[in-house]
């Protein structure tokens, strides 16, 4: 049998995975808050996308409904030769039972899809008796958890939000949906929505945040169809629930592709939706004026430190990790620091038809500085590119996850961990977006980049 190849060498399999499969989106339920995920899978599935993506992943935690609380139907034998329904539907009576939710999330994994049991029967008995539960396909062999999340976004908004949009025509001013990072497989997730909430409402608008502490849960989620528009920030993640919702309720929505960090980027960011949206920039103006000058003053004591140590720090770097991390560090290392891009790897499987608009970006990281990037998934290819990269005569620093640690040691460079997994990161609410996320950042890097001397 033929093996397929893309242009790196790459077969059929992967090495050092960094993404969980298409039901690991139950985290994306769990980072609703008040939702809680059912799984019609086997007995491994849920237990492996905690282990992954909330364990060693910046030990993010499961929270209120994820880890050992989700309820599973742990599918075996029986279920794969006589049908699954029969346990879903004991296991739905049972979680009702037991667990308080706003919103209950099926989850229907490769075994149940594969046998055929219709999920959407045993759902739509107790969505007849009024329960609020939706159900979603999300068979492993259908994608990652990328593609799983934006399955359960579109789930919920058509099975359960669109029970309450009476007026679906109603549109409040100012008011925005925000779909941005993965929660769970960004390892900063809460930081950052929290910081993207903050900076937006210190520009004058009403954020729908959806997920993460900084969201009022479910009720929020049914203020969707009401917002001004929608704001996808990422390089493609959140467009197919964005050109969803423009075709259910004719919608409008904002893609800004790059996640702004430090204060240019922020400040260009902000203006772009103050413009979309038609709001008076006053509010947004003083808020950005209010920002950078407290960003600046602690710039300006940083110098010091920049001045003594440059021959000591790093002048190149690679980036690997998913699209949206990716192309918003390298905006951020060229333009605010300066650094100069060696490698950019990114490792997200994002969809072809995005590849070529993403690959664009990199040709404009600034005025005068462009680079390529490569869409790789197996870290075995990973390592073997990093390893042929001329950083130069100086050490370099590798923004990537744990998988990278042994790469950069061999390089004699320095690791930041970013991204999935990192198993050297205990992560609560750190952000390295916005402003205050870019100033954590740059502590991160030179902090490492000093004590590796030590």
């Amino acid at each position: 049998m033929a093996v397929t190849k893309n242009e790196h060498g790459q077969t059929n399999s992967i090495n050092q995975v960094r993404y969980g499969c298409a039901v690991g989106a139950l985290y994306s339920v769990v980072s609703i808050p008040g939702a809680v995920p059912i799984g019609h899978c086997g007995p491994g599935c849920m237990d492996k996308q905690y282990t992954s993506l909330a364990f060693y992943n910046g030990f993010q935690g499961s929270g209120y409904s994820g880890g050992s609380v989700s309820p599973s139907v742990n599918a075996g034998e029986k279920e794969v030769v006589f049908g699954g329904e029969k346990r879903l539907d004991e296991l739905i009576k049972s979680t009702l039972k037991i667990i308080e939710g706003d919103l209950f999330v099926v989850l229907n994994g490769c075994i149940g899809e594969l046998v055929g049991d219709d999920v959407g029967a045993v759902v739509s008995k107790y969505q007849k008796q009024g329960v609020p539960i939706v159900y979603a396909e999300t068979g492993g062999f259908k994608g990652n958890n990328f593609v799983g999340h934006e399955i359960i976004t579109t789930a919920i908004i058509d099975q359960y939000v669109d029970k309450f949009t009476l007026n679906k025509d109603h549109r409040e001013k100012g008011l925005i949906n925000v779909w941005s990072e993965l929660p769970y497989q960004n390892t900063f997730w809460r930081g950052d929505l929290s910081e993207l909430k903050r900076i937006l409402e210190g520009a004058g608008f009403r954020v729908n945040i959806l997920f993460g502490g900084k969201s009022a849960g479910v009720e929020e989620w049914k203020t969707i169809p009401h917002a001004q528009f929608n704001l996808v920030v990422s390089p493609w993640l959140g467009l197919k629930t964005a050109k969803h919702l423009e075709q259910k309720y004719n919608q409008p929505y904002l893609h800004i592709p790059v996640l702004p960090i430090g204060a240019g980027q922020t400040a260009a960011f902000i203006r772009q939706v103050v413009e979309y949206a038609g709001i008076d920039p006053a509010t947004a103006e003083s808020f950005i004026e209010q920002e950078e000058k407290e960003y600046y003053y602690y710039l300006e004591h940083f110098n010091d430190f920049y001045a003594e140590y440059w021959w000591g720090l790093p002048a190149t770097y690679a980036v690997v990790g998913d699209s949206t991390y990716n192309l918003a560090l390298n905006k951020f290392l060229v333009n605010q620091l300066g650094l100069i891009p060696k490698r950019q790897i990114i490792t997200d499987n994002a969809p072809e038809k995005y590849r070529e608009a993403i690959a664009q970006e990199y040709q404009k990281l600034a005025h005068d500085v462009a680079t390529t990037v490569d869409f790789v998934e197996d870290g075995y290819i990973v390592g073997k590119l990093l390893r042929e990269t001329d950083f130069g005569h100086k050490p370099p620093i590798i923004f990537g996850t744990t998988w990278e640690r042994d790469t950069a040691k061999a390089l004699k460079g320095n690791i930041v961990e970013v991204g999935f997994p990192a198993s050297y990161e205990v992560v609560l609410n750190k952000s390295y977006i916005g402003y205050r996320g870019a100033l954590q950042l740059i502590e991160k890097i030179f902090t490492v980049a000093i004590s590796a001397s030590a």
